[in-house]
């Protein structure tokens, strides 16, 4: 009875965690895609906004004249099973991921003016974090060793001794794709 109720809790989390992924294909858009439109501010403004429900933004550079323009986020560090109102891990794939690995993530979106409107391109950049040793260190090891005799040194060490690296994954062409499905929709409404 209890193995069942376990299962079923499991199964329920796992859903929640995918979002709609079982609901629609990964790969809608192409990228970039089109917009057939004429007023700048509001494509840029729509834009903005769909950005907003996924990273925060470090960075906007406005189209001028025919000079493309650009929005760069901030990393975001991956939202795991337990965190379903966070939009930044599309799918379950990635949100167990996120769950079991330190995952970042950065937006990089280009607005291009073109015939008849403008192109828009969304580059998502992923990251898994690679630390160079051990993460942490236990306070009683380091200020009681057994092999030493007493020694009055108060400069414990604990935490990491360097840095953490990340590592690049490549692009996150689901979370790509689910963007620009979003920015579609918004630029028709």
């Amino acid at each position: 009875m209890f193995r069942s109720f376990a299962s079923l809790i499991l199964l329920c989390l796992c859903g929640l965690g995918s979002g709609c992924a079982f609901m629609r294909p990964a790969v809608v858009a192409g990228n970039p895609i089109f917009v057939p439109a004429s007023n700048e501010d509001e494509l840029w403004e729509r834009t903005v906004d769909v950005v907003h429900d996924y990273f925060d933004i470090a960075r906007e550079s406005r189209m001028v004249g025919s000079q493309p323009g650009i929005i760069e986020t901030r990393y975001k560090v991956g939202s795991g099973l337990l965190e379903p109102w966070q939009r930044d891990s599309h799918g379950l794939e990635n949100r167990v991921e996120s769950t079991i690995q330190s995952i970042r993530r950065k937006a990089i979106i280009n607005i291009a003016p073109a015939p008849g409107g403008y192109l828009v391109s969304i580059e998502v950049f992923k990251e898994i974090e690679d630390l160079p040793g051990i993460a942490n260190n236990t306070a009683g090891g380091a200020t009681f060793p057994m092999a030493n005799p007493l020694q009055r040194d108060l400069d414990l060490v604990t935490g990491q001794s360097s840095p953490s690296g990340w590592v690049s994954r490549g692009r996150d062409e689901n979370l790509e794709a689910e963007m620009l499905r979003r920015m579609q929709w918004a630029y028709v409404r």
